[in-house]
């Protein structure tokens, strides 16, 4: 099923169209309602007349999240805040936090823009759907939530913590769709299987987003689940989660480019990259009124596919992250992403996805020690099979990132489990 194959399914042309007369519009509301763009645009002298379509979308300046804190808590609203209905906010981890405002158009489109996912995801009104995202500020719980009342489907507000509550919520009121972090999905499978209840829920789908994750853990979920994952994804300062999901054919996920116009660029250049390349991606909102956003740099790592998709969609795909460019750890010189280790361990039998990376200097060496989860099993056996394996571990980790690390082995369940996005780096680096 497709929830809206008029605007899902047009032709590129049709599409282009549509978007350069949005993104005109766009440009002329933030020139003439935000000051902070209108006083960009007149440092490079760009008027509102010089953008004419998407063909011009070079011309404008890019927007970070540093814009946003720095007109902290309102000053990218492009509405005055009568007309502004929600206030969400990102807990970001330094400075202020970025603030997202929204019309009612704005939650009616976000709305849509959900249930367009879950039905990708194969969602349909007969389902009964959990939410474990966080609500309040952020923006996953009440997004999903919202999104799948407009679908027609009955929604669990569960929110997160409390897993055996959850877990038991699940069984009792037949929950057949989750929507969390894959990192909590793989912390509610370990709870499910601690109570002996795997064979007692009818769990389906999970929609999993907030945080990269790879294909080998999805995977890894459905086997053990017995479900389909599905990936959706979004950003609090660019609407909150559906601004793209993967299809059951997993080829990477849809963005609605009739509302987010994507780009990718080198993120050191800042020149635009080819379909295929990796880089990162750029959005720009085309129909946002309360926060309508520039060229928004997102720092995640990825790259886009045009052509069209066995599902019948049109829209251009992007392929599952890399990891995020202001996570990327340079090690004795050699650029480390998070998703790489995790990637090297779902290779491996015996291993699990919980995993921490201490990175720490010694004198004026950088050192990398990754402490992995492994099956219970192995500490029951001879020591050498701890050695045999924490080998197989470091082989497998070097030749994913070009880097001689330590392995530590530590029992299951050790590593602290995260309700929220999950936390795999401490860098003591940072710290001294």
């Amino acid at each position: 099923m497709i929830w809206n194959e008029t605007k899902e399914c047009m032709s590129r042309d049709e599409l282009q169209i549509l978007q350069s007369k949005r993104l005109v519009k766009t440009v002329d509301m933030v020139y003439h309602n935000v000051e902070h763009y209108r006083k960009k645009m007149q440092q490079i002298d760009l008027e509102p007349g010089d953008i004419r379509g998407i063909e011009d979308l070079h011309k404008l300046p890019f927007t970070t999240k540093d814009d946003l804190r720095e007109t902290y808590p309102f000053g990218m609203f492009a509405k005055p805040k009568s007309e502004i209905v929600r206030i969400h906010a990102s807990s970001g981890t330094t400075g202020k936090a970025t603030v997202v405002g929204y019309t009612r158009r704005d939650i009616e489109i976000w709305s849509e823009c959900v249930a367009r996912a879950l039905t990708m995801a194969g969602v349909t009104k007969e389902d009964t759907i959990q939410i474990a995202y966080g609500y309040g500020l952020f923006t996953g719980g009440l997004g999903a939530h919202y999104g799948a009342e407009h679908l027609g489907a009955r929604v669990v507000p569960q929110s997160t913590g409390n897993t055996r509550k959850l877990v038991t919520m699940m069984r009792d009121f037949g929950v057949t769709v989750i929507a969390c972090t894959p990192s909590y999905l793989l912390h509610i499978a370990e709870t499910l299987e601690e109570m002996g209840w795997l064979d007692q829920i009818k769990l389906k789908t999970a929609i999993c987003g907030a945080e990269p994750w790879t294909e080998n853990m999805r995977l890894q979920m459905e086997k053990k689940l017995n479900i389909h994952a599905h990936d959706i994804y979004g950003l609090s300062e660019v609407m909150g989660p559906g601004a793209a999901c993967d299809c059951a054919y997993h080829r990477g996920l849809h963005v609605f480019e009739d509302h987010f116009l994507p780009e990718i660029i080198d993120p050191e250049t800042l020149e635009p990259l080819g379909e295929n390349q990796t880089g990162e991606l750029v959005f720009t909102t085309l129909t946002k009124e309360g926060l309508p956003l520039i060229r928004y740099r997102t720092k995640d790592l990825t790259s886009i596919n045009y052509g069209p998709c066995e599902c019948g969609r049109t829209m251009a795909r992007i392929s599952r992250f890399k990891g995020r460019s202001d996570d990327m750890l340079i090690i004795r010189g050699v650029n480390v992403f998070p998703g790489q280790i995790e990637a090297a361990l779902l290779e491996l039998s015996g291993t699990t996805p919980h995993y921490m990376m201490i990175v720490d200097r010694e004198g004026t060496l950088d050192t990398l020690e990754v402490q992995v989860e492994v099956e219970e099993r192995f500490f029951s056996d001879e020591i050498r099979e701890l050695e045999k394996l924490s080998k197989q571990i470091g082989h497998a980790i070097q030749n994913a990132i070009g880097l001689a690390v330590k392995v530590k082995l530590v029992e299951p369940k050790s590593i602290e489990r995260s309700v929220g996005k999950a936390v795999h780096v401490i860098d003591k680096r940072k710290l001294v």
